[in-house]
Formats: C-alpha cells, sequence, structure tokens
C-alpha cells in the first residue's frame, strides 16, 4: 500500500487513543480528565476518517491530514498533562507524535509533487 507509515501511524494512533480513553473511563477522577477524554474521542474520529481518505486517494487528504496534526497535538499536549498518572496516557502521547510528524511527511511530499 502506497503511504504505508502514514497509514500505521494513523491506525497506531487511534489504537493508543483507545487504550487511553478505555484507562481514563476506569476509576480515576472523571473531573480531572475530562478534557483527555475528550480529545481521545476527537482523535480516535479524526485518525480513523484519515485513514479512510487515504485509503482511496482522495484528493482531499491533504486538508484532512491539517485537521489530523491539529488534533492529534491537542491530543498529545493534553495526554502529556496525564502521563504521571497512567502509562497510556504516555503511549498516547508518543503515537499521536510519531502520527503528527507522519502527516507532516505526507503534506510535503504533496507539495514537492
Amino acid at each position: 500500500m502506497e503511504n504505508q507509515s502514514l497509514h500505521d501511524a494513523l491506525k497506531n494512533c487511534s489504537i493508543y487513543c483507545n487504550n487511553c480513553l478505555s484507562s481514563c473511563l476506569k476509576g480515576y477522577n472523571y473531573q480531572n480528565i475530562e478534557s483527555c477524554i475528550k480529545i481521545c474521542i476527537d482523535c480516535i474520529s479524526i485518525c480513523n476518517v484519515s485513514a479512510d481518505f487515504l485509503a482511496r486517494n482522495s484528493l482531499y487528504s491533504r486538508h484532512i491530514m491539517r485537521e489530523c496534526v491539529e488534533i492529534c497535538t491537542a491530543c498529545a499536549e493534553e495526554c502529556e498533562l496525564h502521563s504521571n498518572i497512567d502509562d497510556s496516557c504516555n503511549e498516547c502521547a508518543v503515537a499521536c507524535r510519531e502520527c503528527i510528524e507522519e502527516c507532516k511527511m505526507f503534506m510535503n511530499q504533496l507539495l514537492i509533487a
């Protein structure tokens, strides 16, 4: 598959966000992590939509990747705030950062082409 590393990063990010979300919903003080839960849900959605756009070579892939970078950045920043509470928050932040880099490389390739 073309752009396999980007596709893998998007799916990975979605998986780690799901893990973080599940962990956050287990017994932690909900008020302290409500924003983490919400941004993880958004990040899961945008990564899945981005992977769909990528898979079908949509003309709007670059546009959706910009949005993905923005949401993954917000998710990484939020999860980094909670990384001392649970390893899944740290793993989510790392996956988001990797996804951001892959999205940026993809967008740069489109500018060159």
